[in-house]
């Protein structure tokens, strides 16, 4: 099956949660889009420490920064994930050629984007009042293959 739409993460802080999401992405042949700064080193070293040995295998694109991303990736449909607004998941109109957009582990995405972008938030539904949080490797595994369900 081919699969157009693609994750994002801008800014990542955690190798291990990149390398999980990183398999998650070559297992649905899909490609990764990191968005720089990282809270890490993501050369051959680190990411064999953090034991990714299928990252050879993974369709990987690096930015800068986001304005860089958006000019030349030109995308049509971001859909941005995080904690903070009502839509859920499972509605985001998620498109064959979607980009599927999540923020740094502990900062999530900077006020200006979640302005710009306020309609095209969506999130997991938590109803833990003990829970800040859920693992971005989770949401990110869930969400896609909510996306894949929904263009099947």
């Amino acid at each position: 099956m081919d699969l157009n739409f693609k994750v994002v993460l801008f800014q990542p802080e955690i190798p291990g949660n990149t390398g999980s999401i990183g398999r998650t992405c070559v297992a649905l042949n899909i490609e990764l889009i990191l968005i720089k700064p990282y809270g890490f080193d993501i050369t051959e070293k680190a990411v064999r420490r953090a034991g990714l040995d299928y990252w050879k295998h993974l369709s990987l694109k690096e930015y800068d920064d986001w304005d860089q991303f958006v000019a030349l990736e030109d995308p049509k449909s971001l859909l941005f994930f995080d904690n903070f607004t009502e839509q859920l998941y499972d509605d985001a109109p998620y498109e064959d050629n979607s980009y599927l957009v999540f923020g740094s582990e502990t900062k999530g995405f900077p006020e200006v984007l979640m302005n710009r972008y306020k309609e095209s938030i969506y999130k997991l539904p938590m109803y833990s009042d003990i829970i800040r949080s859920l693992n971005l490797s989770n949401s990110v595994t869930a969400i896609t293959y909510e996306c894949l369900r929904q263009l099947r």
